[in-house]
């Protein structure tokens, strides 16, 4: 069993080619447009062409209305949405496509209880908690707050990068990890070194033991 690796903020062409040369399971775009990393439905949907069969292409959404996902879903071919603000399971679920939710870590959360209640999730990311920023805040949190029983079932984010990215999935041994802002030379514009890098290092790590 492998750590599947999902590229985020992506905002170009050759950025995206880039995470699918490296070997990324998966690429996300940013519709959040505080974002310095967001992305227009039709920017998106012109990234997502020419995709290879087994890259999912992944939409970050951030509190956005039901008519303004509808709308993306309508313009670009998203595989899986993830839902990085306060949404409820519900409304995550009303969409007629797979999904993940985000959890920030917040102090006290209780991530078995949020598994719970997104149980119709295919998973739980785990990034960290920041009061103002819904996400890239470029900070790792305390990754022994994550639950054993949990750990091979969700997403690590928060503060990934090629240097400490073996050491997360050593300690905490999820099935995917998360990252955007550890692998950018700028806000938006990926490394390509860098995501060579880190995907080395993910695929240095030997999980089986």
């Amino acid at each position: 069993m492998r750590t599947r690796v999902k590229i985020c903020g992506l905002t170009r062409r050759i950025d995206v080619e880039a995470a699918v040369a490296a070997g990324a399971d998966a690429v996300g775009f940013v519709f959040h447009p505080p974002s310095p990393r967001a992305v227009s439905p039709d920017e998106a949907r012109r990234l997502c062409e020419g995709l290879p069969p087994f890259v999912t292409a992944v939409g970050l959404f951030v509190d956005a209305s039901s008519e303004r996902i509808r709308s993306v879903l309508d313009q670009v071919p998203l595989e899986l949405i993830q839902f990085h603000g306060e949404e409820e399971p519900v409304f995550c679920a009303s969409f007629g496509r797979r999904w993940i939710k985000a959890v920030r870590m917040r102090p006290g959360i209780d991530l078995l209880a949020e598994q719970a209640r997104y149980g119709e999730a295919a998973g739980l990311l785990l990034d960290t908690f920041d009061p103002v920023r819904a996400g890239g805040t470029g900070q790792c949190f305390d990754w022994e707050r994550i639950p054993a029983p949990i750990a091979p079932s969700i997403i690590l984010a928060g503060g990934l990068a090629p240097g400490n990215v073996g050491n997360a999935i050593r300690r905490v041994r999820p099935f995917g990890v998360d990252v955007s802002g550890g692998v950018e030379a700028s806000k938006g514009i990926k490394d390509h070194r860098k995501i060579r890098d880190f995907m080395q290092k993910v695929n240095d790590v030997d999980i089986s033991r």
